[in-house]
């Protein structure tokens, strides 16, 4: 199926493969290892010298139409899908990196990734140094000959903090790196990093490509030649998505870009009425033209997405008594769900970073995130009224 079709069209029918059944759901390959007719044919596969399925830690046939599927959504030559997003993360950097290379990573990223990257690859030799996210000038003073990758999330987590993609792409390509773009919050249903310059995309599958909060998965996309070793990494040490899940997450993909736009309409609808609330210090939401990236928002994203964070007066006594007083939203760190979420990332996805990392990101202890859900917009909007009230 070729790029020619609409979004909408591809997360239905890419990457689609059917049996001599005639089933039109894709099929789920429940099965750890594959039979052959012959060693010879065995001998083959495993060579590289026939294409097919071998074991399923590295190929299984429900597996390969999600990475198919999601490749042709975001417009990437490859995919390679893995156990939980910040596995995709792992693989991606297991795969291009060495010891001794250099990354940079914005601050402005989630809790976990700045654990993965100042902690746990630190102590394997990776040199690593956070910048802002929107300094592009700080980007480039980072820089070094050893610089191998570029990391980002756009918009970011929690504060929905946007980047110029194809500037930061650019700065990138001449400095002899590649660009990776967290795409988690927008899904390809919003935004194509590889379109405006990135090299390579990673995604968490738990959040919108699931859409209801079901699985863990993750993924990592590029060109071929640069997803071989991101793939040789996962062949070897395995963090590898299961049939189930890619299966899972195939449903999700057919209606992403539908549920996408709901999830925005209602988010840029509770962003703007947050913004007259007295309680409310700040809303951050790339949709609303207070949003310091707005323009380069609308310019790069299809709509602001589902996510609104906000700080409210008071600090974190004032967010615990919002988030505790609410009845309909759900009190947990899961995003991209159906249902809407909330939670206070200063002592949730963030709790691990250190509060000077916290305070240089501007997570502060007043900080709520709501990723809006696909409930009616009249009921969402009163449950955080009703949390409000409670202040």
């Amino acid at each position: 199926m070729t790029q020619s079709k609409h979004p909408e069209t591809l997360g239905v029918r890419a990457g689609s493969v059917h049996t001599e059944f005639g089933e039109n759901s894709e099929a789920m390959f429940l099965t750890s290892s594959f039979v052959y007719n012959s060693a010879a044919q065995a001998a083959a596969r495993f060579g590289g010298q026939e294409p097919g399925n071998i074991y399923s830690r590295f190929t299984n046939p429900t597996v390969t139409m999600f990475q198919d599927k999601l490749a042709a959504l975001e417009g990437a030559e490859f995919c390679v899908a893995t156990s939980s997003g910040m596995s995709a993360i792992l693989a991606c950097v297991m795969g291009l990196c060495s010891t001794g290379d250099h990354v940079v990573v914005s601050r402005s990223v989630f809790g976990t990734t700045v654990q993965l990257f100042g902690n746990i690859l630190k102590r394997w030799g990776l040199d690593v140094t956070f910048v802002s996210l929107t300094d592009l000038g700080e980007w480039e003073a980072a820089l070094k000959p050893n610089t191998k990758l570029l990391f980002v999330e756009t918009p970011s987590n929690p504060l929905t903090e946007v980047c110029d993609i194809t500037a930061l792409a650019d700065l990138a390509h001449r400095a002899g790196a590649q660009l990776v773009v967290d795409n988690c919050f927008c899904s390809p249903a919003l935004q194509k990093p590889i379109e405006l310059g990135a090299d390579i995309i990673v995604h968490s599958a738990t959040k919108y490509i699931d859409g209801q909060g079901r699985c863990l998965g993750g993924a990592v996309l590029g060109k071929k030649d640069v997803m071989e070793p991101v793939y040789g990494f996962l062949r070897t040490a395995g963090p590898t998505m299961s049939a189930f899940n890619a299966w899972v997450f195939l449903k999700g993909l057919e209606t992403l870009s539908l549920r996408m736009d709901a999830h925005s309409r209602n988010a840029l609808a509770l962003a703007q009425w947050l913004e007259g609330q007295p309680q409310v210090a700040r809303v951050y939401y790339p949709g609303l033209e207070s949003h310091p990236q707005h323009a380069l928002a609308m310019r790069q994203q299809k709509t602001g997405g589902g996510i609104v964070s906000f700080d409210l007066k008071g600090g974190q006594d004032a967010a615990w008594r919002m988030i505790d007083h609410t009845q309909l939203l759900s009190i947990t760190a899961n995003l991209g769900d159906a249902k809407s979420t909330i939670t206070h990332p200063a002592t949730t996805t963030h709790s691990r970073v250190t509060p000077e990392a916290r305070a240089a990101a501007g997570i502060g202890d007043g900080l709520v995130r709501i990723a809006v859900g696909l409930e009616h917009i009249e009921d969402i909007r009163t449950d955080v009224e009703r949390g409000l009230k409670a202040i």
